[in-house]
């Protein structure tokens, strides 16, 4: 054993150090390779040191997600419900493209922990300290699905529509053969899928994820604003009962 790993041993293990250092690691080697033994190997300690301090897989990545949610900025003082919400989505965002296992993990969680319950309770206290009503907020959060978290299913994943990566190494024929099969085939899949190129998007001629999820974020913010000035809401107006002369 190194100096360095045993300096790394001496120090006790914790939930913390646990959870920080499973972060770390499915970063590094993705989230199906992390395991228990694994992540004992890398803190210098045997597996069964783990489990003080996280029951088993599921309530590590319970943890990993709890870990996630520490990182996502609280609301911000002093602004407006709209700007608050905007900032802390993108706050969100921010902390799930630093951890590209975070999508899968927050997906499969079926337990709400303390951590998650109190980001979706301070999530909604954003639209309630806006004046908007309890009815409106229960229909804005199901609007925004997993656009809390920083995500959404993109449409057009890896531009699997021809594009940038999809024909870049077929020779010239092959891929004008492919757009003339996709031309006949889904002619207006393809229009929208090649009608527009971002100089930032990472997919070359594709979608730019972020500018595309901003978009339908500041669609999503536009509505519930409108909704909001107009008192909406989801009861049935009532309408009076003719009275019998």
């Amino acid at each position: 054993m190194t100096q360095q790993a045993e300096r790394t041993r001496r120090i006790p293990l914790s939930r913390d150090r646990v959870l920080t250092a499973a972060v770390v690691l499915a970063d590094e080697v993705g989230i199906e390779a992390l395991s228990m033994r694994r992540l004992a190997q890398e803190l210098g300690f045997v597996p069964m040191a783990l489990y003080k301090h996280v029951a088993n897989k599921e309530e590590l990545l319970d943890g990993m997600v709890d870990t996630l949610v520490s990182e996502i900025d609280p609301p911000a003082r002093d602004a407006g419900w709209k700007d608050a919400v905007r900032l802390r989505v993108l706050s969100a965002r921010r902390a799930l493209l630093r951890h590209p296992w975070a999508r899968q993990v927050l997906e499969s969680r079926t337990n709400k922990t303390p951590a998650v319950l109190g980001y979706m309770d301070s999530f909604i206290g954003m639209f309630l300290a806006g004046g908007f009503s309890v009815d409106l907020t229960h229909h804005v959060m199901h609007a925004l699905g997993s656009r809390m978290w920083g995500f959404t299913q993109e449409l057009f994943p890896d531009s699997a529509v021809g594009t940038a990566e999809g024909t870049a190494d077929l020779p010239p024929g092959a891929q004008a053969a492919m757009f003339r099969e996709m031309a006949e085939r889904y002619p207006n899949i393809l229009k929208v899928a090649t009608s527009s190129a971002h100089e930032d998007s990472v997919v070359g001629q594709g979608c730019d994820d972020q500018f595309e999820f901003e978009f339908a974020l500041d669609l999503l913010l536009e509505g519930f604003e409108r909704l909001h000035r107009q008192h909406w809401t989801s009861m049935p107006k009532k309408t009076s009962t003719p009275t019998k002369p």
